[in-house]
């Protein structure tokens, strides 16, 4: 059993990663619904929360099925942190998480997210007052380093830990990386095989299929896997790896009919969430991670991404059960 302060998970568990643009409540519920163990809301920007900005404080938005479900924010600023967790308690969350890990420039331009990296002693200040804050577990999510020459997650993962961090999520790329190149699983290995460590250490970065996943468990001994892009269009990833863990064998390709069933859920949902405007318009980007690898679909796609009523996309999404029903994917 893998346990974040008193949640008690199974062991190796599953965690969707926080993904600006994609982990909203209804992706998220597909993706609990599927077998993820621990989801995670998008990042919500500690100085957006303290404006009262609408899009941050919509983000806030959990729902009991979800749960349980981490709220993550990011900033540099302690006092702006310190005013955040204080609203996002009022949200309930299981889990508030810190992200020292984004690599986007407008974050790290304000020295947020993977910026944070070039002050580990204000990572500390950070999570230390901020564990102080409240009751709810706090945990991070960063990545190796800043860049190759200044990686020492080592001992980052120690000093967050001895201020009072219950688990650590760590991609296997440095910032000066981005997304590019392969992700290094070894020294997140190192920080979970550190005799001093004592806090869940997840993995992040480059799991994409079943047999990855196993290896991060099994030849790297890590506690859990935070995944992310993997699931984009395939909330089902989640229940792929269970399934593979306990037979060694792939479940079958989901079909169209499954992802079409699955993109009018999505679609409903989001409408019911945030209304048929924004609902039609946030869902869009998914459409394609959906049905992606099917020839000859790009007139579907387009009626999908163009149309601004939910009735045209629910129709949409019938032509292609209808003229698609016998294609078969591979994987």
């Amino acid at each position: 059993m893998v346990k974040i302060g008193n949640i008690e998970l199974p062991n190796f568990p599953l965690l969707l990663a926080p993904m600006e643009d994609v982990s909203d409540p209804p992706f998220r519920a597909l993706c609990k619904e599927q077998g993820a163990d621990v989801v995670y809301t998008e990042f919500i920007s500690s100085e957006g929360l303290i404006r009262d900005a609408a899009k941050s404080v919509m983000k806030l938005d959990i729902y009991e099925k979800e749960r349980p479900v981490g709220i993550q924010i990011f900033g540099a600023n302690l006092e702006s942190m310190l005013k955040t967790i204080d609203i996002v308690e009022k949200s309930q969350p299981d889990i508030i998480d810190i992200n020292f890990g984004c690599p986007v420039k407008k974050v790290v331009s304000k020295g947020a997210g993977a910026g944070i990296l070039k002050d580990v002693c204000l990572m500390e200040q950070l999570t230390a007052e901020m564990v102080k804050r409240t009751n709810i577990p706090i945990t991070v999510k960063t990545r190796l380093g800043w860049d190759n020459d200044s990686i020492r997650i080592l001992e980052v993962a120690e000093r967050l830990q001895d201020v009072g961090c219950k688990a650590i999520s760590i991609h296997g790329r440095t910032r000066a990386q981005m997304y590019k190149g392969e992700a290094n699983w070894a020294p997140i290995a190192e920080v979970k095989n550190n005799p001093r460590m004592h806090i869940p250490v997840f993995g992040n970065g480059d799991v994409t299929t079943p047999e990855l996943a196993m290896k991060m468990r099994d030849e790297y001994g890590l506690d859990g896997c935070m995944i992310g892009r993997a699931s984009i269009g395939n909330p089902w990833f989640f229940n792929q790896v269970k399934h593979y863990f306990n037979t060694g064998e792939h479940l079958a390709p989901i079909t169209i009919a499954e992802r079409v069933e699955a993109a009018k859920r999505h679609l409903q949902m989001a409408i019911d969430w945030k209304g048929e405007t924004l609902g039609v318009l946030e869902t869009r980007r998914h459409y394609t991670n959906y049905f992606k690898g099917i020839p000859h679909f790009k007139e579907y796609r387009t009626k999908m991404v163009t149309s601004d009523g939910a009735k045209d996309v629910f129709n949409a999404l019938d032509d292609v059960l209808r003229d698609f029903s016998e294609y078969q994917f591979t994987v």
